[in-house]
């Protein structure tokens, strides 16, 4: 048994619900966790199909990016997850996926727009798309400079209230506080994704829904006085 066995199992579990839930093909996409009090980060290793993953595959790495356990290399997008990672105090993990319906709003650099409550279910507003990356940033540090770009886009968006975004041209990442919630946001992300799309198809001109609407459903599934399920039932 090696290092942080239990965050290794349990970050290999959950990219394999990426794949289960029909957000990668092959070997796209990747999720890791954070062991906050040790400052590790586990991580899929690059370019190991799905069916192929166990959890002794799983890449530890410091929060400086040095390799700490594992004879794999950490995914290519291990340093855009430190970035979240120093960036969000309160997260436990990061996903990056390719699903179709996110791609196609992120290759479209558009944000997804609050056009009804199920969205605002999961976020108070629309669901962010990052500027383009410049060349100087492409041709430098690329998937740190990823990682700032998405900072960069979140001074004016709540990272606890919108637990996801789409990077112009690339592609989605989402977070939560442990992996489980930030695979679970994937999920959302793609069916938010596609439903606006569908909508827009229907009606082109369709507006986003009125701020009282979509505070109301926000706030009674996560704001104080919250109602939505069994956590206030007495």
């Amino acid at each position: 048994m090696g290092l942080l066995q239990e965050l290794k199992e349990r970050v290999c579990k959950a990219n394999l619900e990426l794949n289960e839930k029909n957000l990668v093909v092959y070997t796209f996409g990747n999720v890791s966790g954070i062991d906050r009090e040790k400052s590790i980060v586990a991580i899929k290793p690059s370019g190991v199909a799905y069916e192929e993953l166990t959890p002794e595959m799983m890449v530890l790495v410091g929060i400086d990016g040095s390799i700490i356990e594992g004879d794999l290399n950490p995914s290519s997008d291990t340093k855009t997850h430190l970035v979240l990672y120093k960036s969000f105090p309160e997260i436990g993990g990061v996903v990056h996926t390719h699903s179709p319906y996110a791609v196609a709003w992120a290759q479209a650099q558009r944000a997804i727009p609050c056009l009804g409550t199920t969205h605002a279910d999961y976020s108070p507003g629309e669901i962010p798309c990052t500027a383009i990356m410049s060349d100087e940033a492409i041709k430098g540090d690329y998937e740190t400079e990823t990682g700032n770009l998405i900072i960069e886009t979140f001074n004016s968006y709540s990272y606890k209230h919108t637990p996801m975004v789409l990077v112009a041209s690339h592609g989605s990442f989402t977070w939560g506080i442990t992996p489980e919630q930030a695979v679970y946001h994937s999920v959302i992300l793609e069916y938010l994704a596609k439903m606006a799309l569908d909508t827009l198809s229907i009606n082109p001109d369709i507006s986003a829904i009125r701020k009282s609407l979509i505070d109301k459903h926000f706030n009674r599934k996560h704001g104080e006085n919250s109602y939505y399920g069994q956590h206030n039932r007495r």
